[in-house]
């Protein structure tokens, strides 16, 4: 099947029109999910595809957990799997960056949402939707889309790296705190999340060449080793989905601040 990266609401409706054979998660709320979902769309908690554990609680899960929950979404290495959630894209981005995780490379993004869907009056169900279970076996993690912390404080004490913070700026400058320490990682440039998607048109993604060229002018491009981090690895789940439509290779950092910023023995910057 061949799905786009980004999938409009309608290539997804043709595709369901087709009956095209899709695995479509939802990860949004689960009283949203309730009211109105995405015909066939199974709901994901997003507990589920975190480790959960402090101080990192963005962590990817375990091989063993990860295949628990891939085997009750009735994932096959041939399925399709399209994503969404109901916040402009944040865990349905981490679940993109989950599934390259597991080398599962099939998937979709779904532009906007179910806030694009409901507005273009899409069609929508409201029942609980469950899967035939299979037995979904991860063999191993490709730890190629992520960097631990070790790797990451080597590449800023090289400069090998560019840093993409997906937090507000007030986390960024250390104005707000939500760890032990306030502030960013050293190098790191500050572009929210937010400032990529469209709140005139339903949190689709902006233009995405205007976003490149936003990012460039702050020193972003992808020519160098890239990486995103926020707080726990979902508002940086989108970051890492528009780097991946731009065409750049990009790890995620999902020990994130929740790690960096309550470990004393890691350097932080603070101001702008």
């Amino acid at each position: 099947m061949d799905l786009p990266l980004i999938i409009e609401p309608s290539e997804l409706q043709a595709a369901l029109e087709k009956k095209e054979p899709l695995l479509i998660l939802d990860l949004g709320k689960r009283d949203t999910y309730q009211q109105a979902h995405v015909p066939g769309a199974i709901s994901v908690a997003p507990a589920d595809i975190q480790l959960g554990t402090k101080p990192a609680p963005g962590l990817l899960p375990t091989q063993q957990q990860l295949s628990i929950l891939f085997s009750r979404l009735g994932l096959t290495h041939d399925t399709h799997v399209v994503v969404y959630d109901d916040d402009g894209g944040p865990w349905a981005g981490r679940m993109i960056w989950v599934l390259d995780s597991i080398g599962h490379k099939n998937y979709s993004f779904l532009n906007g949402g179910i806030h694009a869907w409901l507005a273009e009056q899409r069609p929508i169900e409201s029942q609980e939707n469950t899967a035939a279970a299979t037995h979904f076996e991860v063999e191993s993690i490709d730890e190629s889309v992520s960097i631990t912390q070790t790797q990451l404080l080597s590449a800023i004490e090289e400069g090998s790296v560019q840093i993409w913070d997906a937090r507000s700026l007030k986390e960024y400058t250390g104005e707000k705190a939500v760890s032990a320490r306030g502030g960013h990682l050293p190098g790191a440039v500050s572009y929210e999340f937010s400032l990529a998607l469209d709140s005139d048109n339903h949190l689709k993604l902006r233009d995405l060449n205007v976003i490149r060229q936003e990012l460039a002018a702050i020193g972003i491009n992808g020519e160098q080793s890239l990486v995103s981090h926020c707080q726990t690895h979902r508002r940086s789940g989108l970051t890492y989905v528009i780097a991946k439509a731009l065409g750049w290779q990009m790890r995620a950092y999902d020990g994130s601040w929740a790690q960096w910023g309550n470990d004393p023995s890691m350097p932080i910057e603070t101001g702008e």
